[in-house]
This record gives structure tokens, C-alpha cells and sequence, in this order.
């Protein structure tokens, strides 16, 4: 991969749209941003994104999506293929009510076990060793993983297409396409996955993304197309249709303790997104 272009701090508003919208948005969306050099010559515009998503054992992070924490975290290990030279992105995704903050540190394939045994992390360890920004972020995703004993459970995979802005780094759209997530306990980072669901079915998830103040084009384009915002969290959905007991063995009981009780909302929302793609 060319340039890092994450927005360390940004709002984002999401949106499940069918394939004939999603090809009407580009139309509207390239009139004011350049498709990212990633999707150029691909099929569909969009180049692969596999995540490793961490939890603990009773998956704290998890059932705080679906409850809908205002202030939360995840911790998921990004790559974009197998290559043993290959970098792979230690991420932290922040939520601090409505504004979400990054953190990530590019790491050399061959460290990754070391990390996830719980060593703490060295500047070797780095791609780019004399980064400090990005060595407090590996010591930051450290402390995370060690403090709730996050391991590998999930692996989610789907197609990015994304338009970023010709001047600087402050706004983005991207359409994420066959969304994928299946159970993956171990670190062998492979693109392949095994008895996946797909959380969103057939539908593009759309996502406008800025660091600043609101775009006014946004809003024509929401307008537009009578875009109805929602939520669409790729790893919880993911998990909620296939089960939390298939992740973890205290994920059931604690679920009804994050969830207050049986049946609450939050439980609630797991059943209805596990209903809803199995049934469909």
C-alpha cells in the first residue's frame, strides 16, 4: 500500500444502500472528489480490506456496539493481502460520543505474534522504527489488548471503493461491498475465509466521512438520494449473526449483564440483525 491517508479524528455518518444507488452516488460524489489511487483499474473500483478484529473472552467490545457505549473502542489488526513483506496496521477505533478517533501503527508481518503474545512493542517492531506517533500507538494498542485479554475472534472482509478530496485529507466517501465476517481465533493473517455471513447482504454500506465542518455538499447529496442514516457496525453484526457463543465462552452471560437483562436492548438489537440476515 502507497501513502497512509487515515483521518486520525473524524465524524462519520453510514448509510445501507442497494448497487443501483451506490452506482448513482459515484456519479454525484466524483464531481467533487478523485477515486482513491487504490481502486484504479480494479473491478468495481474497489481494492480488498481484511480486518482482525480482538476481543475479550466475554467480548466487551463487542456488546459495547450494540449497546451503544458512548465512549468505546476497538482493537483490529488490518492487512490488504498474504506477502510476507506485506506492513500490518495496528488499529485502535475510538468512539468519544459522536466523533471517532484513530490510532494505528504499521508493523512488520513477521512481528505480529510477538505483539499479540503480549511483548511489549519495540521500534524494530515498526515499519517506519523512527516514527514516535506511531510507536505510542502500539503501545497504546499494547495496553488495550493486555488490560481486557483481547485475542483474535473475527475476521471481516469486503471491497472498498473510496473517493478522497483533491486538496487535503478532510473529507472521504467510501462504499464497502460483499461485507464478510467469520470466526477467526488464530493470527495467521490469511485472505481466505471459511463459513462466512454477510451482515448487510447484497447492500453497499455507505459512509460519509470529514474532520471538520459538514460539507454542504453532503447534504445536497443526502438529500438527493433520500439517504436515511443507520447503523452498520461490520464486526458486531457480523458476530451477532453467527452467534456470540461461537467467540466466547462467557459471551452469552455476559451479553445479558452488558444488556442489563434478558432481552434488552441490546440483546434485542443482536436478535434482530441475526433474524434478519439468516432469514433473508
Amino acid at each position: 500500500m502507497g501513502p497512509d491517508r487515515l483521518q486520525l479524528q473524524r465524524l462519520e455518518l453510514k448509510y445501507i444502500i442497494d448497487e443501483r444507488k451506490a452506482a448513482a452516488v459515484r456519479e454525484f460524489v466524483r464531481s467533487y472528489l478523485e477515486l482513491d489511487e487504490y481502486g484504479l483499474d480494479k473491478p468495481n473500483l474497489s481494492y480488498p480490506i481484511h480486518s482482525l478484529y480482538l476481543d475479550s473472552e466475554d467480548l466487551r467490545t463487542y456488546w459495547d456496539t450494540i449497546n451503544g457505549t458512548k465512549n468505546r473502542f476497538k482493537l483490529r489488526l488490518r492487512f490488504y493481502d498474504e506477502l510476507p513483506s506485506s506492513p500490518v496496521y495496528f488499529e485502535i477505533k475510538r468512539r468519544m460520543n459522536e466523533a471517532i478517533l484513530k490510532q494505528r501503527g504499521g508493523v512488520r508481518r513477521d512481528a505480529v505474534d510477538w505483539l499479540l503474545a503480549g511483548h511489549l512493542p519495540e521500534p524494530t517492531h515498526l515499519l517506519i522504527s523512527g516514527d514516535p506517533r506511531q510507536l505510542a500507538a502500539l503501545e497504546r494498542f499494547s495496553r488495550l489488548m493486555l488490560d481486557i485479554h483481547a485475542r483474535p475472534k473475527a475476521h471481516v472482509t469486503y471491497f472498498r471503493e473510496a473517493w478522497v478530496s483533491t486538496v487535503d485529507n478532510s473529507i472521504r466517501v467510501t462504499m464497502d461491498r460483499e461485507v464478510r465476517c467469520g470466526v477467526e481465533l488464530s493470527s495467521r493473517l490469511s485472505t481466505a475465509l471459511d463459513h462466512a455471513v454477510r451482515p448487510f447482504g447484497e447492500k453497499v454500506v455507505l459512509e460519509l466521512k470529514f474532520t471538520g465542518r459538514f460539507p454542504n455538499w453532503f447534504r445536497d447529496l443526502v438529500q438527493t438520494f433520500n439517504l436515511v442514516r443507520g447503523p452498520a457496525a461490520k464486526y458486531a453484526d457480523g458476530v451477532a449473526c453467527l452467534g456470540e457463543d461461537r467467540f466466547g465462552v462467557q459471551a452469552g452471560l455476559n451479553g445479558r449483564r452488558y444488556a442489563g437483562v434478558e432481552g434488552g436492548p441490546g440483546m434485542d438489537r443482536a436478535r434482530r440483525i441475526a433474524a434478519k440476515v439468516l432469514g433473508s
